[in-house]
């Protein structure tokens, strides 16, 4: 591809254009079911808290395998698309059978297999950003892509409030039809972008390893101090950034109904969309380093509010804290990924982004699990605490141990 072609609308490549649209509407069908999925699980099906985590713990350590895999696979083939479009299509297949769920069990046999779609997408969709985006623009490329997809999400919370209001006002519990209705309308806009996808975004060839080396790369082996040393950090990071369903069980917690917890996630995505192309711009810049840990430092900040968050608190609180978890991530994911495509060579790409997405997969197994545990053995703040305070042991390891 011509480098002219890698900025070509809207500053951005025809791929991460498309890419980005892919998850818009990818997001608009997830954020649609997904918010209230632990409320599904603990209001309609009666499940507790530590199996919520689990739940959420077995679908991304799962995922993680299988983004190792299919990263380490994009490289090997010099491929990335084919493994896209499966992965994207196997979640979408998997949402219907929501419907069929009538205990943990079933939920959590669904929640195994749409997660295996994602992690079968993740690592060959970023390095296709990657391979399509030339060094100067990369900020900007993930930046564009994380705010389509979160505009999505906000598009999805905005018709799931709709439908839930419709259905059942301001009722304090999900009820079954309401999250019926969710899946039904939410599975259209997950097969708009899988077509979306087959039609419109074009393969990239990444360059060709020389031999050895991608098998190298997928034991670890290969990459430099630096990359390793990071995974490590984001392992340490995601040990305190348990499944965001907790911050939808702690708004549930201090009293508020499923209408004004989706309401809240508006401003969460709404600041999310909005700050992650400037972001991303912004580490073109001056560089990624200080973004990371100003993000982590939000966050922290934020998960310390909802520690001590009390059912007494104005709705305004609760709704600058999910709008300041709106910065963290519009800081944190897309600057991250970009910091990842520096540090390593483009060949080795899909199989890097295998193990990014892959520590924070295994590392957040663990993190679900503990946080359902200190929910109900301790208290729900203490999830908060412990959350906060992984972000600043991580904060501490990053601004001392990487260099950009």
């Amino acid at each position: 591809m011509k480098q002219g072609d890698k900025k070509g609308i809207w500053g951005v490549s025809r791929n991460v254009f498309f890419l980005g649209w892919v998850s818009f509407l990818t997001d608009t069908s997830s954020d649609m079911i997904f918010n209230m999925f632990p409320l599904f699980l603990s209001h309609i099906l009666g499940v507790g808290a530590a199996f919520i985590g689990l739940i959420e713990g077995v679908g991304e350590s799962t995922a993680t395998l299988l983004k190792l895999v299919s990263g380490w696979s994009s490289d090997k083939l010099q491929r990335r698309k084919g493994l896209t479009i499966m992965g994207y299509s196997l979640s979408t297949i998997a949402k219907p059978f929501l419907l069929l769920a009538t205990s943990g069990g079933a939920a959590l046999a669904v929640r195994f297999f749409e997660r295996c779609g994602k992690g079968i997408r993740s690592a060959p969709r970023d390095a296709l950003v990657a391979d399509s985006t030339t060094s100067d623009r990369m900020g900007r490329a993930f930046g564009f892509h994380r705010a389509l997809d979160t505009f999505g999400a906000i598009f999805g919370i905005a018709i799931a409030t709709v439908i839930v209001y419709l259905i059942q006002g301001w009722q304090p519990t999900l009820s079954m039809p309401s999250f019926r209705w969710l899946v039904i309308i939410g599975i259209i806009p997950a097969v708009l972008a899988v077509l979306l996808l087959i039609l419109f975004v074009r393969e990239e060839r990444a360059s060709q390893p020389k031999g050895g080396e991608v098998g190298a790369a997928a034991a670890g082996r290969g990459f430099d101090r630096r990359f390793k040393i990071f995974l490590g950090i984001m392992l340490l990071f995601t040990l305190g950034n348990s499944a965001d369903v907790f911050l939808i069980l702690r708004a549930s917690n201090i009293g508020l109904s499923p209408c004004h917890i989706l309401l809240m996630l508006i401003p969460l995505n709404l600041v999310y969309a909005t700050t992650s192309y400037p972001f991303g711009r912004l580490s073109d810049r001056i560089g990624r380093k200080r973004i990371i840990i100003a993000a982590w430092g939000i966050y922290a900040l934020t998960y310390l509010g909802f520690a001590l968050a009390a059912p007494a608190w104005h709705v305004i609180y609760v709704v600058l804290l999910f709008a300041l978890y709106g910065v963290y991530y519009g800081a944190a994911e897309g600057v991250t990924r970009a910091f990842v495509a520096d540090m390593v060579p483009k060949a080795r790409r899909g199989t890097a982004y295998g193990l990014y997405h892959g520590a924070i997969g295994l590392s957040l197994l663990l993190a679900s699990v503990i946080a359902g545990l200190l929910w109900e053995v301790v208290s729900p703040a203490a999830t908060f605490y412990f959350g906060a305070a992984m972000a600043g042991a991580a904060m501490l390891g990053f601004a001392l141990l990487i260099k950009e």
